[in-house]
């Protein structure tokens, strides 16, 4: 799925992935070339430098973006941008408060820490970008590599710090989270540090699908309760994200489905039968069903996968389903550290 913007709450962010994103549309992870799967690899901006070498000038959607020096305060204006700032070792100025609250994510607070932070500095994000607050920190640089607001944001920002970001408005969805970070590595002078990023978020991959051969072609099924249906996530065409890096593949079935055709009726249940079943459950009551009326459903109960114990729920409170759904630089290696078990019970039957 494709790279979160901001991060917005995680039932708003699996919603947007059923009509938009998909589980990693437009994200997938190739672990042989970390580049874009099913897309054309583009890095989405061009600079005349990097790697360290200032002036860098990058093109992007709304003119050119030069970056005089080497950016020391750096300011984000999405999670997602957060991520590649806090990947890169480097801690943001100012973010938006993407929590509304709630606790910040695991993976994110430990890059926190391991910088020497507690906590970040942040505005309030819920009218949108917070134009003077940012302005205040006196950033160096924006990046804007992850979001969907910069055909707002641009004018108001511009005039702020020079703002990293996409080289057409098309890539706000397009991009692959490691194109995003070498897009803003390029202008922070830490092109080699993103290689190094990638370069290690492969071996991660790597190393769990060689720990666990059994999950070598096995089928799979991911699925998400919705408002309004369940959801078969795992369609054909949808690019290989984490779940195939690791050794699953999809099951025939999944070609009969696609990003405008992904409902599954409580009718319909044996559509979601495979060697092994994942679901997902972020609306909690709010759902079509919660878990426990799906997980009571006669039909449900009658399947193979269910009945031999190859089923699994993918946690939504501790923000494991949104971080498959929305990878970023700094989410992959806690996703593979989280879902293995996962998956190594699921593929077991216990």
């Amino acid at each position: 799925m494709s790279l979160s913007v901001r991060r917005r709450p995680l039932t708003a962010a699996l919603l947007a992935s059923t009509t938009c994103l998909g589980l990693l549309t437009a994200c997938g992870f190739s672990s042989e070339t970390g580049s874009e799967t099913g897309s054309s690899g583009s890095s989405g901006s061009e600079a005349s430098a990097g790697g360290g070498s200032f002036p860098v000038t990058l093109t992007n959607a709304w003119g050119r973006t030069e970056v005089k020096e080497k950016p020391v305060r750096v300011a984000t204006v999405s999670d997602g941008d957060t991520a590649i700032a806090l990947a890169l070792g480097l801690v943001p100025v100012i973010t938006p408060d993407v929590e509304d609250g709630d606790p910040v994510a695991e993976y994110k607070q430990r890059a926190i820490v391991k910088l020497g932070e507690k906590k970040l500095t942040t505005y309030d994000d819920t009218d949108g970008t917070d134009y003077e607050a940012i302005a205040a920190e006196e950033p160096d640089v924006i990046l804007g590599v992850n979001t969907w607001d910069m055909d707002t944001d641009y004018a108001k920002l511009s005039p702020i710090a020079p703002v990293v970001t996409f080289a057409d408005k098309k890539q706000s969805d397009t991009l692959t989270w490691q194109e995003r970070l070498k897009t803003a590595a390029k202008a922070l002078g830490l092109t080699e540090k993103a290689d190094a990023v990638i370069a290690a978020n492969e071996k991660t991959l790597k190393d769990a699908a060689a720990a666990h051969p059994e999950f070598q072609g096995k089928t799979y099924t991911y699925s998400v309760v919705h408002p309004e249906q369940i959801t078969y996530m795992s369609y054909a065409d949808q690019d290989p994200g984490v779940f195939e890096q690791l050794g699953l593949v999809k099951h025939p079935r999944s070609k009969d489905y696609s990003a405008n055709k992904n409902g599954v009726s409580l009718e319909n249940l044996d559509e979601l039968e495979s060697d092994v079943l994942l679901m997902t459950y972020p609306f909690g009551d709010e759902g079509l069903l919660s878990a426990s009326e799906l997980e009571t459903n006669k039909l449900f109960r009658s399947l193979d996968v269910v009945k031999n114990k190859h089923f699994a729920v993918v946690p939504s409170e501790n923000t494991l389903a949104s971080a498959i759904a929305y990878p970023d630089a700094l989410s992959a290696p806690w996703v593979v550290e989280n879902l293995t078990p996962i998956l190594a019970k699921a593929v077991a039957g216990k």
